[in-house]
């Protein structure tokens, strides 16, 4: 019997490692851009400590307040995953905390991101761990269900499949699907080069915006030689 809203699928079509890994080092800012500006989770998704991770998506779509499928995701995941938590944006309940942390841990699974609250985040700022989320909240979470592990989620505003690569820094996060990954790595490459001509451009003091003025006649910009007042 089908049971939407309460279902696992135990099979994910995971990225090859080596192409995942490729992702560690590059700034999420630098992936964003040269994904159209439009693939990253909205601002309000934060970093907890300072542990930036690279892994595959094992998604959780949870009820407000209720953690059941997140520990059943636990037990599914591989060591490179990150659980992707779409948790309603509640700000209700926490939905995880030290203890499933270092579950996690002991597992090789890289981190949490979760659209809903953690807690325990003196713990946090201590551990090799990475955790993103929208909030703190103290109140621990309820275990009934339902929820579904492994189905396509929203979080953050953007749609997370299992198995999409996910980079994460301090500035924030990216999606990437496994087909657009070749391509969005050559890419952030060659931005990652780019930015490392203007740096010592800018140290050698030859940088020129040429762009803007060119920016600005194209638009007709009216510019006078005088004061306002």
């Amino acid at each position: 019997m089908a049971k939407p809203g309460f279902r696992i699928y135990t099979k994910v079509n995971r990225p090859p490692k080596e192409l995942v890994e490729q992702f560690i080092g590059l700034p999420v800012a630098n992936i964003g851009d040269n994904m159209g500006r439009i693939t990253c989770l909205d601002t309000g998704i934060k970093a907890l400590n300072k542990v930036k991770m690279v892994g595959t998506a094992i998604t959780v779509k949870a009820p407000a307040g209720d953690n059941l499928m997140f520990h059943k995701a636990m037990e599914l995941a591989q060591p490179g995953d990150i659980i992707v938590v779409d948790g309603e944006g509640s700000m209700s309940h926490a939905l995880c905390g030290e203890i499933m942390m270092r579950y996690a841990m002991s597992k090789g699974i890289l981190g949490f991101v979760v659209d809903g609250c953690t807690r325990d985040l003196e713990a946090i700022w201590e551990m090799d761990f990475g955790v993103y989320a929208r909030g703190v909240q103290p109140k621990g979470p309820y275990k009934n269900g339902p929820g579904e592990i492994n189905s396509v989620i929203s979080v953050g505003g953007q749609v997370v499949r299992p198995g999409d690569i996910i980079c994460c820094d301090m500035d924030g996060i990216v999606v990437i699907q496994p087909q657009d990954a070749q391509a969005m790595l050559d890419k952030a490459r060659k931005h990652n080069e780019m930015e490392a001509e203007k740096f010592a451009k800018i140290a050698a003091g030859t940088m020129k915006k040429t762009w803007m003025d060119k920016a600005l006649e194209e638009e007709s910009c009216e510019i006078i030689d005088d004061c306002a007042i």
